[in-house]
């Protein structure tokens, strides 16, 4: 089966019949093409066992793409051809394009952290003078803009529960739908942050310019954060008012770092690569940083006291999107064996013939089948680089959709139900804050169960929805030209 490749260099769809295509079966394994499930089956095992035993963390999924691999070699009768797979799914293209964005996101998200963004955001809750519910909607509004500079959700939970729980709880908030509205804001800035994993895989894997993504996903992601501001205006009040000054874990300093932030999306708006985008306005932080007085060189780099002690900043940053970019890795090759199994393009023709007769029908399947990896994952990123390759991006072509429409599918699939289920990395790494807060500073905490009632996930599951039955935001590409067209 042919499959039509769009060349965002040439402007033009083209066939895929190059020494590098993946439509002809080149890795054989016992009992078929559909043997190569197993591999995959072993990685999502030992995600789901440690998800359950709320034992999750990313470097612990290793293992299981270690053990994936070993199974798969086990299983294969083209053991050369399989190890020829597997290296030629770590070093593609897209995956270092991937790799290398997080790396320069994470030391971006790290200065931003570091130069007191979220203690400016607090300095501009508590100097508004809001309460209760209101207090609730500028919760979920702060965390909004912090996880859409950082671009990490559970970044965001950890700078921002620590000082926005205990003082929405004082200023009457609902406990429980405070919590919320702080996970519920990381997620937005997951779904929509040009430096967010999920943001930057999904682009890369549909092979879509970034600023035209974050461009075109804005009407989706706005539309479900404006569900969630009026179920948080309405249930975020409630709680008993006792007012407490946070004086010294606030300055409006801090919101100069918004500066830096909004440089960045500015840039990739308007077409600039993602690496060249952070760049920018990760020196623009360290600069603005350095004048007022929130960065210290040192904090920046300097030679640690002791052996083994971080650098700074840019080493913190860097080690904190490590772990991921490994597991990148054991995804990437995961994702090429599929595809050279021959899996996935019998995967893609029974679609094609059956589920993906249209274009609603096709949007549809790739949403069901990224939710479907979605549920068993800790991570919502490895959904989209297992999906979009092998799945969303053949799809999306055969029926004309731009990539940046297959791209918002993805990602927006991506963020719905994973910020709801409590085995999900981001759900446990928000209850263990907000619970360790709560014991703190002596105030309720919800349960776990609590991350089912977020409302951009099930606002974000409805507009997504909604899009595809109306067709309403969808993007398609005429065959041999560049034009996009807009519904």
């Amino acid at each position: 089966m042919s499959v039509r490749a769009y060349s965002m260099s040439a402007g033009a769809f083209q066939d895929d019949n190059s020494p590098d295509s993946s439509t002809n079966v080149q890795v054989k394994m016992r009992g078929g093409p559909i043997v190569a499930m197993v591999p995959a089956l072993v990685f999502v095992g030992v995600l789901v066992w440690l998800s359950l035993e709320e034992r999750a963390t990313i470097s612990g999924f290793w293992v299981g793409g270690w053990a994936a691999i070993v199974v798969g070699l086990i299983l294969s009768t083209t053991r050369r051809k399989f190890t020829d797979s597997i290296i030629r799914g770590l070093s593609d293209q897209t995956g270092a394009v991937i790799i290398t964005a997080f790396i320069f996101a994470g030391i971006f998200g790290s200065l931003l952290s570091g130069g007191g963004l979220a203690k400016g955001l607090l300095w501009l809750g508590l100097e508004t003078g809001v309460h209760g519910g209101l207090f609730t909607v500028l919760a979920f509004v702060l965390a909004c803009i912090f996880a859409a500079g950082t671009g990490t959700s559970v970044g965001t939970v950890i700078a921002m529960v620590p000082v926005l729980y205990p003082a929405g709880v004082n200023l009457g908030s609902d406990p429980t739908m405070l919590a919320i509205a702080i996970i519920a804001g990381g997620a937005f800035g997951d779904n929509i942050a040009p430096v967010s994993d999920s943001t930057i895989s999904s682009a890369y894997t549909q092979k879509a310019r970034m600023g035209d993504v974050v461009r075109t996903r804005l009407p989706l992601a706005l539309s479900a954060a404006g569900i969630s501001i009026v179920v948080f205006a309405i249930f975020g009040g409630g709680g008993t008012t006792a007012p407490e000054k946070f004086t010294a874990d606030s300055t409006p300093l801090g919101l100069v770092m918004l500066i830096s932030f909004a440089l960045v999306i500015v840039l990739a708006i308007r077409g600039h690569h993602i690496i060249a985008s952070l760049t920018w306005g990760t020196l623009t932080g360290i600069a603005l940083g350095l004048a007022t007085g929130l960065l210290h060189p040192a904090q920046i780099f300097a030679i640690p006291p002791e052996k083994g002690g971080s650098t700074g900043l840019i080493e913190d940053g860097i080690q904190g999107v490590s772990a991921a970019v490994i597991l990148v890795l054991f995804i990437l090759a995961l994702a090429q064996l599929l595809t050279d199994s021959g899996l996935m393009g019998k995967v893609l023709h029974l679609l094609q013939a059956r589920a993906a007769k249209g274009v609603r029908s096709a949007e549809l399947t790739i949403i069901a089948v990224t939710i479907l990896f979605t549920i068993p994952l800790g991570s919502n990123a490895p959904a989209i680089l297992l999906v979009g390759p092998t799945l969303a991006r053949p799809l999306g072509l055969s029926h004309s959709l731009a990539p940046t429409r297959t791209a918002n599918l993805l990602d927006c699939s991506a963020n719905t139900v994973f910020y709801m289920l409590p085995w999900h990395n981001a759900v446990i790494v928000w209850y263990v804050t907000v619970l360790a807060t709560a014991t703190e500073h002596g105030i309720p905490a919800p349960s776990i169960a609590a991350a089912f009632l977020n409302p951009y996930a099930w606002g974000l599951l409805v507009v997504l929805l909604t899009s595809v039955l109306t067709g309403w935001n969808r993007q398609t590409v005429r065959p041999h030209t560049t034009s996009i067209t807009k519904h």
